[in-house]
């Protein structure tokens, strides 16, 4: 009776694994929709989670410590505003001390890098090290927000539910797109911008293949962010409608306001991070000083910042405080993120867009008092218009405005601020965005770039084979070729690997002298005359198109070979890939 269980169990055990290794050889094709509908859906759930035990491990904490909430840095004492920041920074760059640089990297600068240049394999350390690192920073009245942080920590969870599946890296790159967009749909309550947001700024593409998944994901983020926290949105929402057509120029004149706003933080952000390479403690304790320095007079920069979001939509704001918060807090948390403090951008965006555009809502009631719009409509175009510029993504930024007021009438004045605020900022920068400084941005948009990562190379390679030493027989040369064989593999144990066209040993063995098919003469398939005999290098099953041609152009090659899982001697290649294959595919 045991013996038949234990026969059962390895049955059910085998049965299982065939089935993912099916499920991983249909995810190595670019039109893999089921597979990848799955995993977006359980890769947004997992990254809701992760996004609400991170919110919460920033709440909690602070409604505890502060004395009337999470959110009231403001009622603290001047020398607590001051010594929190610099003290909890110092801490933060002691525990860091113990990781090595690359592992201190987090945010979604990190996302994007290991995206493109990595294939979406995000390390669980640098996870970690994100998670207390973030929540360090926000309880210790970092500048910085929560939502780069989340989408660090959806996009790595999703990442490693991949590795942990051993999935080809062609579907690594779909569900760190995934567990973005759920990062962002959990913390604002946006799905829609959290799909837009993942497409624009991260995977950089618009594929039906990749849409159908990342918004799956982002349903599940929300959904899970909403039984956690509710259904209403992020910020307190007070009625907005544009006043009239009249404001229309004053709109413009917003729009580029908005966009030398944004240029200067461009220019503040690219010019701090000349100094990137500096000691973790120096750097933390420059972003401290500036950070407590500033909060002294303006201690709502400390935080999230999400309740003068609020204040600035009501109108509760003068223009003084106003000004004075964009200034602050355009300084602190620009210098913060340029010098690698664990948190978000996103985030302080909108407290900068919403606090300069209520001020201009105020200069604008000046002109026209009767028909102008509230500070609270100007804010939210100042929001929309900050995010714009600062990130390069207009639309995302669109949708995001449109979710949080649920009002179609902000989409007119929004569209023309936003893009005036983003055509502003790259003319007077010409930088790509804040998330893409210092990266190569054309290289990662490149469209043969775009479709060789969307594919696997067990989804082109060539499988029907003929296998043989270096040396065989006439008689094994003609079996072979009544085979039929795409390719003869060339492989014998401990030498490398080469494959040869059958047109080439049937031209061979048809020039020679017949009598040598009598002596069974050896063959040397690495001497007999061929057009196309190439030698293989080996790459990993789960490797993409992309890894495969960039190995055949770093080792001056023309194909590939994809290992078997447990090969015998002589008969490793399972599959051959050739850069004709590739080119043939793209083109």
């Amino acid at each position: 009776m045991s013996n038949q269980k234990q026969q059962l169990g390895a049955t059910h055990s085998s049965f299982a694994r065939q089935l993912l290794d099916t499920f991983r050889y249909r995810l190595a094709h670019a039109d893999a929709l089921p597979q990848l509908a799955i995993l977006g859906t359980i890769s947004g759930l997992l990254a809701g989670l992760i996004a609400i035990a991170f919110r919460l491990a920033i709440e909690v904490p602070l409604g505890i410590l502060l004395p009337d909430g999470s959110e009231s840095f403001e009622a603290l004492p001047l020398w607590w505003r001051f010594g929190l920041p610099v003290g909890g920074f110092l801490l933060i760059a002691l525990a860091f001390h113990f990781y090595e640089s690359a592992d201190r990297a987090t945010g979604v600068r990190h996302v994007i890098n290991r995206l493109h240049q990595h294939q979406a394999h995000l390390p669980l350390k640098n996870a970690v090290v994100q998670f207390l690192g973030g929540v360090a920073a926000v309880i210790s009245g970092g500048p910085l927000g929560r939502e780069g942080p989340a989408v660090h920590l959806g996009a790595a969870g999703a990442s490693l539910l991949g590795q942990r599946m051993q999935l080809p890296n062609n579907s690594l790159r779909t569900l760190v797109g995934c567990g973005v967009a759920a990062a962002i749909a959990a913390s604002f309550n946006t799905p829609l911008a959290g799909v837009v947001f993942a497409m624009e700024v991260v995977l950089v593409e618009y594929t039906i293949a990749g849409f159908t998944p990342v918004i799956l994901a982002a349903v599940s983020g929300a959904v899970m962010s909403r039984l956690v926290f509710g259904s209403d949105p992020a910020f307190a929402v007070p009625p907005v409608n544009m006043g009239s057509l009249l404001e229309m120029p004053f709109f413009v004149l917003c729009g580029l306001l908005l966009g030398l706003l944004s240029s200067a933080m461009l220019y503040l952000f690219r010019r701090t991070s000349r100094f990137s390479g500096k000691p973790v403690w120096l750097k933390f304790l420059v972003a401290g000083l500036i950070t407590g320095a500033l909060a002294v007079v303006f201690p709502q920069i400390q935080g999230i910042g999400y309740d003068t979001v609020e204040q600035a939509l009501l109108g509760q704001l003068g223009m003084g405080l106003l000004l004075g918060i964009v200034a602050a807090k355009l300084i602190a948390s620009t210098i913060a993120a340029a010098l690698d403090m664990p948190g978000g951008i996103i985030g302080p965006t909108f407290v900068i867009g919403a606090c300069m555009g209520s001020a201009l809502g105020i200069v604008g009631s000046q002109f026209n008092p009767e028909n102008a719009a509230s500070p609270g409509f100007y804010a939210f175009l100042g929001m929309g218009a900050m995010m714009a510029a600062v990130l390069n993504a207009p639309l995302a930024a669109l949708i995001a405005v449109l979710e949080l007021t649920y009002n179609p009438n902000i989409l007119l004045p929004s569209m023309l601020v936003i893009i005036i605020a983003n055509i502003t900022a790259r003319l007077t920068t010409g930088l790509p965005g804040i998330f893409y400084i210092g990266l190569d941005i054309n290289r990662y948009s490149s469209p043969v770039f775009q479709t060789l990562s969307r594919a696997g190379v067990t989804s082109l390679m060539v499988s029907q084979l003929a296998h043989h030493g270096r040396e065989i027989t006439w008689a094994m040369a003609k079996e072979s070729l009544e085979q039929k064989p795409d390719w003869i593999v060339i492989e014998d144990v401990g030498a490398d690997k080469y494959i040869l066209r059958p047109a080439d040993l049937a031209r061979y063995l048809e020039n020679q002298d017949k009598s040598l098919w009598e002596q069974d003469h050896p063959i040397d398939l690495t001497e007999i005359p061929a057009e196309e005999r190439w030698r293989l290098f080996p790459v990993h099953e789960r490797a993409t198109l992309q890894e495969a041609m960039l190995l055949m152009r770093q080792e001056n090659g023309n194909a590939v070979y994809i290992r078997r899982a447990n090969p015998l001697p002589g008969r490793e290649v399972a599959g051959v890939v050739t850069r004709m294959d590739i080119d043939n595919y793209y083109q």
